[in-house]
């Protein structure tokens, strides 16, 4: 499988808050910004970095992975490769609510990665 890291992802507990540090604070540019799906991103050098909170986690924001985004051109073709390798899937490929296509996928320590699709 041919990857590069695309971006961050960091879970938080106070998404207004967080979204307010990296852009006010931090001076970041936010490039997407959703307050409904808690989610945002921003341009930090052509790397996107983004902040996230679930609300139906039930458990502190330290039981949650920092996301690292590993981009392929093909989400479908780098998964059915990982899968024939034994790489254990923790979500299929699918269409995401933000509009990109991903599948997420487990090391042997149980750190998740996230693979997503190039433009």
């Amino acid at each position: 499988m041919q990857a590069r890291i695309g971006y961050l992802i960091v879970h938080v507990r106070d998404f207004e808050r967080a979204v307010a540090f990296y852009s006010d604070i931090l001076g970041l540019r936010p490039e997407f910004t959703d307050p409904g799906f808690n989610y945002a991103r921003f341009d930090v050098a052509g790397m996107s970095f983004a902040v996230a909170r679930d609300p139906a986690a039930t458990g502190p924001v330290e039981d949650r992975q920092t996301g690292i985004g590993m981009v392929v051109p093909d989400v479908d073709a780098a998964s059915a490769e990982l899968k024939a390798k034994g790489v254990r899937f923790t979500l299929e490929p699918g269409r995401q609510p933000w509009g990109g296509y991903m599948a997420m996928f487990a090391d042997p320590d149980g750190n998740v990665f996230y693979l997503d699709q190039t433009a």
